[in-house]
């Protein structure tokens, strides 16, 4: 018997174009009666859809900075969860923060909740005999929960971004003898072996395994335990995607974000954050060809921008950010049209310990040179 195939549903798709179409129009409406009391943060790996009426676009931190500093009242932050908790941690008290969709969260975030890194931390110390904090650094990466950091704060530790991570670590060793990392297993790494720590020194904690699936001598001579967490992005670059391009491209640039595997970053010629990638493609001459690896809006947006180079995704599969995604124009519409009319829904609220803690490593973030 031959195998049925179900036919596509073309009206339900057709009559989403509809949709997203009309909610666009309804926020090229909304956007001057809010005024000056609204600012949208539009995250670079946001679809275009949305991030074109983004009054800033950027990373995570540089967005939460850029949403403090404005008079605007309400912070529509078109990114993921975890940022709009920085966006409240670092925000005036009279702010209200807005995530358009409440499901666009972040699956490497999710990867590490405090329940699981208390138990880590108690696991630490009856391995060391000592108090984790006498010999251990808390050092959290940006995207993880405002709880996370408040941890990290609360523990004589810090915050680190794709940018900072260097002087993060470096600021951790003069302090104290091991970094405990996470949730990016990969920034991590790739971090500490630019650092010249061997990898036998960089060991992998599991938080579904008992002392994270590792033996007291392996946590007594680590330099730095790392989190078994990723990004679902950059996770997917691999070694031959780098190999294929240099094949039929010799002269191919191969630009990278720290988040990708080792044995990728291993292979490329740049590494840097997304805004280091972006300022790479700025600057390079025109006609040079550039394979880029981090997540495909970006990637695309480049391209499109930059015409007089060559500016494709490192990978030949789409690699985009599904939870970010879900944000869509008919999400942004919504919660303006509520805002017009005097209702706020969509509200990202941290505690008050929390936002006073996160805070906290925050700050020794930025206190660091780097």
């Amino acid at each position: 018997m031959a195998e049925m195939v179900m036919p596509l549903d073309v009206t339900a798709n057709e009559t989403l174009v509809q949709q997203e179409a009309e909610a666009i129009e309804r926020i090229q409406e909304l956007r001057p009666i809010l005024g000056d009391d609204v600012v949208i943060l539009g995250h670079h790996y946001q679809r275009d859809e949305v991030v074109r009426f983004a009054d800033f676009q950027g990373d995570s931190y540089q967005l939460s900075q850029e949403g403090s500093k404005v008079k605007a009242k309400y912070i529509l932050f078109a990114g993921v969860h975890f940022m709009a908790e920085s966006a409240v941690v670092l925000g005036r008290e009279d702010q209200v923060v807005i995530l358009p969709n409440m499901q666009a969260g972040c699956s490497m975030a999710d990867m590490a909740n405090l329940e699981q890194v208390l138990t880590a931390w108690s696991e630490l110390e009856d391995v060391l005999g000592a108090d984790p904090e006498n010999v251990v650094m808390p050092v959290t990466y940006m995207n993880s929960a405002a709880d996370l950091k408040a941890f990290v704060g609360e523990h004589g530790g810090t915050v680190c971004t794709s940018s900072n991570a260097d002087g993060a670590l470096k600021w951790s060793f003069a302090q104290r003898e091991k970094v405990f990392f996470f949730p990016d297993q990969h920034l991590g790494r790739n971090t500490g072996k630019a650092m010249g720590i061997p990898l036998e020194q960089m060991v992998l904690w599991n938080p579904f395994k008992p002392y994270g699936g590792l033996t007291d001598d392996e946590i007594r001579n680590a330099k730095i335990i790392l989190w078994r967490g990723h990004c679902s992005v950059h996770q997917q670059f691999r070694p031959e995607h780098v190999d294929l391009w240099r094949k039929h491209h010799p002269d191919v640039n191969v630009v990278v974000h720290p988040e990708c595997m080792m044995q990728v970053v291993d292979k490329a010629d740049f590494v840097g954050s997304t805004s280091y990638i972006v300022k790479k493609i700025d600057q390079a001459p025109a006609g040079s060809k550039w394979a880029v690896g981090t997540e495909m809006h970006l990637v695309n947006r480049l391209k499109n921008k930059y015409t007089d180079k060559m500016v494709e995704l490192l990978s030949p599969f789409s690699c985009l950010c599904s939870t970010m995604y879900r944000i869509s124009p008919i999400d942004l519409a919504n919660v303006m049209e509520n805002l017009v009319e005097g209702r706020v829904i969509n509200q990202i609220t941290v505690p008050e310990t929390v936002k006073r803690n996160a805070k906290l490593s925050l700050d020794r973030m930025l206190s660091i040179p780097r």
